[in-house]
């Protein structure tokens, strides 16, 4: 993805500023930001941050994005605790996206951690 262009976050922020540097390496300083670009790589598919940043406890063997599905929007609905002094911190949020013309809403509380090296970590989500 560009640089230039509109973070699929929807953040507001171009790529470059937002969700690309923490997809190169940067740690996200908070879990909302790591939960953003944890959406920016399904819309990227990019399987291996999706790994990367996912709690060894919980994370699958097996990762697969089905390539008929095109997430077009994010809506964060809140958050608690996450921040960047905090080691665990919830994102609830709302995802859209669709799959042979069908539209579909995942609605998700989402868990974060810290590992060793304060880097966040998605480790579940309760889904409803």
């Amino acid at each position: 993805m560009d640089d230039a262009s509109r973070c699929p976050c929807l953040s507001g922020d171009v790529y470059g500023d937002c969700c690309g540097p923490l997809h190169a390496g940067a740690a996200a300083p908070t879990a909302e930001r790591l939960m953003r670009s944890r959406y920016s790589a399904y819309v990227l598919r990019d399987v291996a941050y999706l790994a990367a940043t996912w709690h060894p406890s919980t994370r699958p063997a097996d990762l697969d994005i089905d390539p008929g599905t095109r997430w077009f929007r994010l809506d964060i609905v809140r958050t608690e605790k996450g921040g960047p002094f905090d080691d665990a911190g919830v994102v609830e949020f709302e995802a859209r996206s669709t799959t042979d013309g069908e539209v579909h809403v995942q609605h998700e509380a989402s868990r974060f951690v810290r590992d060793r090296d304060r880097r966040w970590l998605y480790r579940d989500g309760l889904v409803s």
